[in-house]
């Protein structure tokens, strides 16, 4: 997955890279045509053992709990307040206390270690928890709290809370909602 890129994560802090560097994937300041077919460390010594990829987007957070993405950003899905089309190195996402991250095509879901969860990014389907289309190129909270794990896709997203239960929205075609409902409408 991921434009064919490697990502990982060693106990001591550090985070590597490997693969193409098509969009700025590989987090390196380097040119888009780059290829590495070793393990290339990007910079940096607290980066903790999180870290998410999607197609064309990865994130990585560091032990004080900030988040680093990079890669695409056409639909601002890198929370930089932007649609500047790539970052090849990591950018800082607004916040602190993050918790988790997942991508979708062009958007993501994230926890805080307050039990908060924001989307960010490609919207069409309603895949942010909005209640709308629009997109969004910086953080916006999903309503409620006690939220624990998310997963994302690129027209809908599932989350669990703390108490069990697993909430579904987005684009139901396919019954990918898992609420006995087969239709392209946005939930």
């Amino acid at each position: 997955g991921g434009l064919g890129v490697s990502l990982a994560t060693k106990t001591d802090g550090t985070l590597w890279t490997w693969g193409s560097n098509a969009y700025g994937a590989l987090g390196l300041n380097q040119a888009h045509a780059l290829r590495i077919s070793s393990p290339t460390q990007i910079p940096g010594t607290t980066w903790g053992t999180y870290a998410a990829k999607g197609p064309s987007m990865f994130a990585a957070i560091k032990t004080d709990g900030t988040l680093w993405a990079w890669g695409g950003n056409s639909a601002g899905e890198l929370a930089q307040n932007n649609t500047t089309p790539y970052y090849s190195s990591p950018v800082q996402i607004p916040g602190t206390t993050w918790s988790s991250i997942e991508f979708g095509e062009r958007n993501f879901i994230a926890t805080k270690t307050d039990g908060t969860l924001w989307s960010c990014g490609y919207n069409n389907r309603g895949a942010l928890g909005q209640n709308n289309k629009t997109r969004y190129s910086s953080p916006v909270q999903i309503p409620g709290t006690n939220w624990s794990t998310c997963s994302a896709s690129k027209y809908h997203c599932l989350a669990t809370k703390t108490d069990g239960t697993l909430w579904a929205w987005g684009f139901g075609n396919y019954g990918a909602l898992g609420i006995n409902i087969n239709d392209d409408t946005a939930r």
